[in-house]
């Protein structure tokens, strides 16, 4: 079979196998021997990939043949669900009685790439119990299978409704956290922590996640000393979670702030995207002890050099530094070289919300010098009127 259609029964069949039935005069369904509602057919996309798949496995030559049909949508969609559905339950099927850690390892790969294609696949993959099997799969010691079971419950939460059925199904979210921790290869520990980024997408989920220390202490390892790729998997799942102010607390406690520091140069979008969430759900202080100082500074830098995103994120970051930190933390900003133009080419070139915190960081400034100026020259005319009434006062 190299093109699957799916027939008004349900039921996939070659293309050129099926249309030559139909051409010669049958109007049923070789299979079922229903009658065809209809004669349209329709394109079994999922059970293509599989073939096309295997084919490159096998090193045998695939051509793909599209055909431009436009059937009913409504008969387009029930069809393809419904072969959709077949090809979900012959691989759960499958998986449920393979006995080779090779032959299992295939059928969770199709899985996988079936769970990247479609609400549809998603939804079906999941209703077919697929997610127990998967668990078993999570701790195992074949990297390749880790991989592609992990990886299958990354793209099946992707749907808001399996988000749930992950949460809620036994072993699941402990088995993900183990990967997260101990996963045998850095692929499959950036896969789980972008499953966790995915889940703590739910407010609900966020909450009851960052409660975890293992969670917690496991992207922050990962986020420390993995690849590129993992690293930035583990930070956006921190920031998700910062999102929290009870999880920012326990981000706190297990070292979120010397994380940042440590990573700053490497990816910066991501560290100070962090930092201003960090600073603006309360954690100023252990952000000001950590840098000793240098935060302020090492915000300027980025407010300068960084990109776009970056630079929005430093500038609400310092918006925030200075509202809370008060006028130590404004003096800090206001002395360094500069700083005013910065700014001023942030509101003209930034990006809306950056122009914006801009603008406010230099009202910030400007009042603050405004009110230093002030309390010079209150000082200033004191001590004129002093001197003054002294004059005025002896010689009498």
């Amino acid at each position: 079979m190299r093109d699957p259609v799916v027939v008004s029964t349900g039921q996939t069949y070659d293309r050129s196998s099926i249309s030559l039935w139909i051409e010669s005069g049958h109007a049923t369904c070789p299979k079922t021997g229903q009658t065809l509602a209809h004669t349209q057919l329709t394109p079994n996309l999922a059970l293509k990939n599989l073939i096309a798949m295997w084919c490159r496995d096998q090193r045998i030559p695939f051509e793909s043949t599209e055909v431009n049909v436009k059937p009913n949508s409504v008969i387009l969609n029930k069809t393809a669900l419904e072969a959709i559905k077949m090809t979900v339950s012959f691989l759960v099927n499958k998986l449920t009685a393979s006995q080779t850690i090779e032959a299992t390892d295939r059928l969770v790969h199709e899985l996988r790439v079936l769970a990247k294609t479609d609400s549809d696949s998603r939804t079906c993959i999941a209703e077919a119990g697929a997610l127990p099997l998967l668990v078993k799969f999570l701790g195992s010691e074949h990297q390749s299978l880790q991989i592609n079971a992990v990886t299958t419950i990354l793209n099946l939460s992707i749907l808001e409704a399996n988000k749930t059925r992950i949460m809620e199904t036994d072993g699941v979210l402990n088995g993900i956290i183990e990967v997260l921790r101990s996963g045998a290869t850095w692929e499959a520990k950036g896969n789980a922590a972008a499953t966790i980024f995915s889940l703590t997408g739910v407010h609900a989920y966020r909450k009851r996640l960052g409660k975890k220390t293992r969670v917690v202490k496991a992207l922050l390892d990962l986020a420390r000393t993995g690849p590129t790729n993992s690293k930035r998997d583990a930070m956006m799942a921190i920031l998700n979670l910062a999102g929290d102010r009870e999880a920012v607390g326990k981000l706190i406690e297990s070292g979120v702030v010397e994380m940042i520091g440590e990573v700053m140069d490497t990816l910066v979008e991501e560290a100070v995207a962090i930092l201003e969430v960090v600073v603006k759900r309360g954690g100023l202080v252990a952000v000001a002890a950590a840098y000793h100082g240098n935060m302020v500074k090492k915000l300027t830098i980025v407010l300068r050099d960084g990109s776009d995103r970056a630079r929005e994120s430093a500038a609400a970051t310092l918006v925030h530094i200075c509202r809370k930190g008060g006028s130590e933390m404004v003096g800090e900003l206001a002395a360094i070289t500069g700083i005013e133009r910065v700014v001023w080419e942030i509101m003209g070139m930034g990006t809306g919300r950056a122009r914006r915190k801009a603008a406010t960081l230099l009202r910030i400034l400007r009042r603050w010098a405004a009110g230093l100026i002030g309390e010079h020259f209150h000082t200033q005319m004191s001590t004129t009127v002093n001197m003054t009434s002294t004059r005025i006062v002896l010689p009498a």
